[in-house]
């Protein structure tokens, strides 16, 4: 139906205006870019530790699922060995499968090679990444211990890369993969619908390009997360800052 001419001189400014934000975005592979601590994990005498994991995990590399607190995304961990170069590990939560990843050493022991699924959403995100080694592993240890710099994303399904976002002058909604929230720039905090680590967001807008986002889990600021649009619309650089393990991720997202 058309709206008349009178109706839309009452609607405000900003239900006529579109932001930058406004649209659906793809992550460009290729942009990746990680810094900061290294992942730092072994496995040795039968036991998997994560040393950089969050709190730490430390469980039994048997392929069972091994119990685990402090976590806001599984309660259970299984390490299984799949070979002296290959380990697959699946992180659950209440029983049900929430992330698996495989890491493969290369023969040189230069490079960690991963693939992962994340079934934290509506549809199973999947990817592959490359970490590349920056202290040893252990003496005796597996060939994927040691400590680890990420190096660059080489794959991704589009339930990971896509997402949609819109903005008004007095709100900011995000929407992945059945998660979603739409947060005022008050300052309070608005639930993540849909998200099994139970996030929570606050929102401030610097400017009408540039938006910073604050997750909150388990009662702490995990993440600090600033999204810039390019004035002309066709891209939002990110730059997401994981505070509680040292690391900051960039990455550029291309409007579709």
């Amino acid at each position: 139906m058309k709206i008349p001419i009178y109706a839309l001189l009452l609607l405000p400014a900003t239900a006529l205006a579109s932001s930058a934000f406004d649209g659906t975005w793809k992550t460009r592979i290729d942009s990746f870019k990680v810094s900061g601590k290294p992942d730092v994990f072994a496995i040795a005498d039968g036991t998997y530790t994560c040393s950089s994991c969050v709190p730490q995990v430390k469980v039994k590399a048997d392929g069972t699922d091994q119990k685990v607190s402090g976590h806001a995304y599984y309660d259970s961990v299984a390490v299984k060995v799949l070979s002296p170069t290959s380990v697959h590990i699946t992180h659950k939560l209440a029983g049900k499968e929430v992330t698996t990843v495989t890491y493969t050493a290369s023969a040189d022991g230069a490079t960690l090679n991963g693939k992962f699924t994340d079934n934290t959403g509506a549809k199973t995100a999947t990817g592959a990444f490359t970490e590349t080694r920056v202290a040893p592993a252990p003496a005796g240890a597996h060939a994927i211990s040691g400590s680890w710099q990420a190096a660059q994303v080489t794959a991704g399904n589009d339930v990971t890369r896509t997402v949609s976002y819109s903005m008004t002058a007095e709100a900011f909604a995000m929407h992945w993969n059945g998660q979603s929230y739409e947060a005022k720039f008050d300052g309070k905090e608005y639930p993540v619908t849909g998200d099994p680590g139970q996030t929570s967001v606050t929102l401030k807008r610097l400017d009408d390009n540039t938006v910073m986002e604050t997750d909150h889990r388990l009662g702490r600021v995990t993440d600090e997360i600033r999204m810039a649009a390019a004035k002309d619309g066709k891209t939002i650089d990110v730059t997401d800052k994981d505070v509680l393990r040292g690391q900051t991720v960039t990455f550029t997202l291309e409007k579709q």
